[in-house]
């Protein structure tokens, strides 16, 4: 299937197809959304738009386009940098400015970009934000950053506070006070930094779209439950969420290529191809895997090579949620649009406690039969890394599945040792192997199996 099934729009700064790269059509589209954000913020200010900065857990896109804003996401022009390989200098730069070493590298990557002089990752300018938007899931670097931001710019600041889910659930009165704060506190502010009045209607028609998109995100993820499957659950759905989690969930742009996505992965099904990956199709499948933390950015491409030069396949990951559960049922809902928007960002992955995280994974191993869990720990972020040990332990446990424990980084290229980790991974495929032929299946059996690396 190829990328006319659907008319796609062309967006400025087509993404230019590398001869050595092979990817889906679907991930070249996505290519050219994410470059087509990048040409809307750097012409912002020359077509009199207003400019918000927020993050991806949480994301309040369709709120942000009642109001015209073009959209910024920190975390995500960091990673972009990383995969360009252009933040270990910007966070070398930060440290010198005084940021410590243990600070999240996408933080410095981005304070790095703003003193290397407010450059984006495609090389146009970036525009300093009017509002920041800190709607607050779970990552307590999120509220820190924006400080050091709000200092540097004197940017108004306006926070959505989302009550943590200690209990494990969404109770009423956590999405009461969601959607009080929107009401009283966040449109209002919107609305005057934008000039732009709130209009209800309009977020129930952006609310539409987003779900064409949700559901056809979901049949694409779930498709991983086929063997083989068609995608990469982590290095392939990292471009899968790129629009849905970003500045294009609740457009046309982003129904129509998660469309067009779904119809060139149920092509592959009908044809039984694995994934593709930078190196074209993907042999046997010989490992299925579940994968808990982000992935490494700036050796992206070597780091995946690791995994499908063994043959594993990963079918599912939390870091593909960390914008939405939408497997799980959750859909804005255009008849209720505040309280979607609040059900939405009490359900993000970095606001579920730990029980909830390991409920998750090992339903995942159970419903898309994984061979085990990887977790990828990251060196620099907290908001994931805590507790990750733990989860290793109560996954084999319940699961009796082999379990293993790497730690990289995000975008600082000085955690990322290849040698290191192709060790440490080849060492959890082999206990894999040995696993299944033994026939150890039997809940409880065994030590966690870690393995700790610490890539200097």
């Amino acid at each position: 299937m190829n990328s006319q099934t659907i008319a796609m729009p062309s967006p400025t700064g087509s993404a230019k197809k590398p001869q050595n790269v092979q990817k889906e059509d679907a991930m070249w589209l996505q290519k050219e959304l994410i470059n087509k954000n990048y040409m809307e913020l750097a012409t912002a200010r020359a077509n009199n738009r207003k400019v918000s900065a927020t993050f991806v857990p949480g994301n309040l896109n369709e709120l942000l386009m009642c109001f015209d804003f073009a959209r910024s996401l920190p975390e995500t022009n960091a990673l972009q940098n990383g995969m360009r390989k252009k933040s270990g200098k910007m966070i070398m730069d930060a440290e010198r400015d005084g940021q410590s070493e243990d600070v999240c590298t996408y933080v410095k990557a981005d304070l790095g970009m703003m003193m290397g002089g407010e450059i984006g990752p495609t090389g146009d300018p970036m525009p300093r934000p009017d509002i920041l938007l800190l709607s607050y899931t779970g990552c307590f670097t999120f509220m820190k950053w924006f400080e050091l931001i709000r200092h540097k710019y004197g940017c108004e600041t306006v926070m959505l506070h989302v009550p943590y889910q200690g209990e494990g659930h969404i109770a009423p009165n956590m999405r009461d006070y969601v959607v009080k704060q929107l009401k009283e506190t966040v449109i209002p502010t919107l609305e005057r930094i934008s000039g732009v009045k709130f209009d209800i209607d309009r977020l129930r028609q952006y609310m539409r779209e987003s779900v064409k998109a949700e559901e056809d995100l979901v049949k694409v993820l779930q498709s991983a439950k086929n063997r083989p499957s068609p995608i990469d659950g982590y290095f392939g759905a990292v471009y899968y969420i790129g629009p849905i989690f970003t500045a294009f969930r609740g457009t046309p742009e982003a129904t129509q290529y998660y469309a067009t996505l779904r119809a060139e992965i149920e092509e592959r099904v009908r044809l039984g191809k694995g994934p593709v990956t930078p190196d074209g199709d993907m042999g046997e499948e010989k490992y299925r895997l579940i994968v808990e933390g982000p992935p490494n950015w700036t050796s992206f491409r070597d780091f995946w090579k690791m995994f499908y030069d063994e043959g594993a396949v990963v079918v599912s990951s939390t870091y593909a949620k960390v914008g939405g559960l939408y497997d799980f049922g959750f859909r804005h809902d255009p008849d209720h649009p505040l309280e979607s928007l609040a059900e939405y960002c009490l359900g993000c992955y970095t606001n579920l406690n730990l029980p909830s995280r390991v409920d998750m994974i090992c339903r995942y191993i159970d419903e898309y039969q994984a061979d085990g869990l990887l977790i990828n720990s990251i060196k620099s972020c907290n908001s994931f890394s805590a507790g990750q040990l733990l989860i290793l332990r109560e996954v084999e446990k319940r699961t009796g599945k082999p379990a293993a424990f790497i730690e990289t980084d995000l975008v600082d290229p000085r955690y990322f040792s290849a040698a290191n980790v192709k060790n440490r991974l080849e060492s959890y495929f082999q206990m894999v192997k040995q696993k299944r032929a033994a026939g150890v299946h039997t809940l409880g059996q065994g030590a966690p199996a870690y393995i700790p690396i610490v890539a200097q």
